[in-house]
């Protein structure tokens, strides 16, 4: 196996990432009404305007992960740039091989030499990797509750 982190541009792997976001999808997604459906012209939008960083795993050629951040400054601390995880996915076959974590090490180099301050990163309930990222020296800041108000399931 020949592992190869990158920096590429959202449509330029749009297409390519499709099984990799249905497979996202698949394992966090709780509510299965809600079909899966990205709004490709607001990231292709966002990419113009320098606003998201998309960062992906090859083995050999073939995607096997990304992660996908969006830069901004902080609402409340204008002189504070960050990058917000909006999407940060491993093939399941390439996890607990410290693949993820020199991945996510990676992207945060990347980051740091653009000049971004802090990186936000979440992790999903089920799929729990919080004491991987604290082990990164991440901390714990929120917990995110989630309510739906349509009444669906």
């Amino acid at each position: 196996m020949t592992v190869k982190f990158s920096r590429e541009f959202i449509h330029d792997v749009w297409d390519e990432a499709a099984p990799l976001r249905e497979a996202h999808y698949r394992e966090i997604m709780p509510y299965k009404d809600i079909a899966l459906n990205p709004n490709r012209a607001l990231y292709m939008w966002m990419e113009n305007a320098g606003v998201v960083r998309v960062f992906t795993v090859r083995d050999y050629d073939r995607l096997v992960g990304y992660q996908v951040l969006l830069v901004s400054r902080h609402l409340h601390f204008m002189d504070l740039l960050q990058a917000m995880q909006d999407g940060l996915f491993l093939h399941p076959s390439l996890r607990g091989r410290t693949i993820g974590y020199r991945f996510i090490l990676w992207c945060d180099e990347q980051l740091k030499r653009e000049g971004i301050q802090s990186v936000t990163q979440h992790s999903n309930h089920k799929h729990d990797f919080g004491h991987l990222l604290e082990h990164m020296e991440y901390e714990l800041m929120d917990h995110i509750y989630v309510k739906r108000l349509d009444g669906g399931s």
